[in-house]
């Protein structure tokens, strides 16, 4: 009798492992990161832990069935074979410089169709002579009053795929003020309380957007600040969401939604 229990405990565990690992395996293969290419490159200021954020987001897109390069050098954008194998690149490098023929390899490589995706400082303040640079982000950092503070994120867009089923979420870390492209298409946004710098109170800005350079999908997120920012579960998860959506950009149709909020009415 007790054999028999035993055999019974073994199969049900064994079958639990199985259900688990078909679970995980069907999520690879419909993950739209699988078989795709892409370029991870980070460097420029320490202060925002790139190699952290590399170690969290790396070995995940690796887990869902990518190949993965990564590069702390910006020479890797002049490197043609390399770039016109790529489906898809993430960039988190603060500050810096980049060179006239690294930048080039950059834009053209996004212009064409590749996706580019970043968070914070990443993108958000590369290169901050580097205007065209900018204009492919589509906004740039210029101030976070008070530094680390407590700030509310608020889900505007219900419907699109990287923020369906989240709500609105609290932070403790840098509540970038951004330069925006006026025709971005928005998914969540911050309100500044003017604490910490009175003239802006009440102003509302982005924190995650979509856009296109080129046929180049481009998604960035203000958040991470720091890999402990990650711990936030929708600041981790919109990340994700972003990356697959500009993993494909080379497959899908670009998304319409041009709508400046500046027409004449």
């Amino acid at each position: 009798m007790i054999v028999k229990k035993r055999i019974l405990i073994n199969f049900s565990l064994l079958i639990m492992v199985l259900s688990i690992s078909t679970s995980i395996n069907a999520q690879k293969s419909d993950s739209p990161l699988k078989d795709k290419k892409v370029l991870f490159v980070y460097g420029g200021w320490d202060g925002h832990e790139p190699e952290l954020t590399r170690d969290i987001f790396v070995p995940w897109m690796k887990s869902e069935g990518a190949e993965v390069y990564v590069s702390d050098n910006l020479d890797s954008y002049t490197d043609t074979t390399l770039m016109n194998s790529l489906d898809l690149i993430v960039q988190i490098w603060t500050m810096g410089q980049i060179t006239n023929e690294q930048e080039k390899g950059l834009l053209q490589t996004v212009r064409r169709g590749v996706g580019l995706a970043g968070w914070h400082g990443g993108i958000g303040d590369a290169f901050r002579n580097n205007v065209e640079f900018q204009f492919m982000v589509g906004g740039q950092w210029v101030a976070h009053p008070g530094n680390v503070i407590d700030y509310d994120v608020n889900i505007i867009d219900h419907d699109d795929k990287v923020t369906k089923g989240l709500s609105d979420f609290h932070m403790n870390s840098e509540q970038y003020y951004m330069h925006v492209d006026p025709n971005v298409k928005v998914l969540a946004t911050t309100t500044f309380s003017g604490e910490h710098a009175s003239w802006i109170e009440g102003s509302i800005v982005p924190v995650v957007w979509k856009k296109m350079y080129g046929k180049g999908r481009v998604f960035y997120s203000s958040l991470g600040h720091v890999a402990k920012d990650f711990e936030v579960p929708e600041a981790l998860e919109i990340m994700k969401r972003g990356i697959r959506w500009s993993a494909v950009s080379l497959y899908e149709e670009p998304e319409v939604w041009l709508s400046p909020i500046y027409s004449k009415k």
